[in-house]
């Protein structure tokens, strides 16, 4: 598979001794435009890599924050169609951020593997995370995906063991997604030596790069985390501070991009400050 964005992106950050920021919002949050604004501050503010959730009805794996983004997106008429021009429109802009499509497997499976990944891959996206496809299924979506030039994006768990996490690893490319705590996004806390371990036991197994999620929330966080970790994964702290900014019939304010943007830029400082 020849290198893609997200190749490039974890190399230059690697190369300047830092953790990359991964940064997620729910595609269409809290309506489209708003969201495609906070999508092309994203980079400015210090992001290297953005993931981008597809909004599903039932979104498992989320905590409250997620699950309120993805409600919102819904109801303000989000659909598949629309993130891929999402993507498309910050193209035109940018032709270096990677971008990761992160969701569910039924969505795809009504639009059609083979076709969703042909139809990703020409607006724009790189890579993508679909949390309830296992390795058991990689022929429905992850060779797909590799064959069309999309990273698959795999999650690595504290019960992920040695026997398994082979099996885990067969088929990623693009970086392995640890999920630092067991539960949903959004809780649980952070005990950043546990990650150290689990980190170095993921690398003794690939050469991918390993970023760790589901409870980074301040920069001293992404800090403690960006030291032994490629990349730090960042998402309910942002998705949070999209609703915060809401006016009182849920509507983005004057402040609602701003609110993004301040946060991940004291994220990014953490990440520079790791291994300085």
């Amino acid at each position: 598979m020849e290198k893609t964005r997200i190749d490039t992106r974890f190399a230059a950050c690697k190369a300047e001794n830092r953790p990359a920021l991964v940064g997620f919002i729910t595609a269409g949050d809290p309506d489209l435009e708003t969201s495609l604004n906070i999508l092309k501050a994203m980079p400015k503010a210090g992001a290297d890599v953005i993931e981008l959730g597809m909004p599903f009805s039932d979104p498992m794996a989320e905590g409250v924050p997620i699950q309120l983004a993805t409600q919102r997106a819904l109801a303000g008429g989000q659909t598949m169609e629309k993130t891929l021009q999402m993507v498309r429109d910050f193209r035109k802009d940018d032709n270096d951020t990677p971008i990761i499509l992160m969701g569910y497997y039924n969505p795809i499976y009504i639009w059609g593997s083979e076709k969703f990944v042909a139809d990703a891959k020409e607006a724009g996206v790189d890579g993508l995370i679909v949390v309830d496809l296992p390795p058991e299924h990689d022929d429905e979506l992850c060779l797909p995906a590799r064959d069309g030039g999309l990273n698959f994006i795999r999650l690595a768990t504290p019960t992920t063991d040695d026997k398994r996490l082979p099996k885990v690893l067969g088929n990623t490319s693009g970086f392995v997604y640890y999920v630092s705590v067991t539960g949903i996004t959004g809780t649980g806390a952070l005990d950043a030596d546990k990650v150290a371990i689990a980190v170095e036991r993921i690398k003794s197994h690939t050469e991918l790069p390993v970023a760790v999620g589901f409870g980074v929330k301040t920069p001293d966080q992404a800090e403690a985390v960006g030291k032994t970790a490629d990349g730090v994964v960042v998402g309910s702290v942002l998705v949070n501070a999209i609703r915060e900014s809401l006016n009182d019939q849920g509507k983005a304010t004057d402040t609602t991009i701003k609110a993004v943007t301040d946060i991940i830029e004291g994220l990014a400082g953490g990440c520079r400050k790791a291994r300085s």
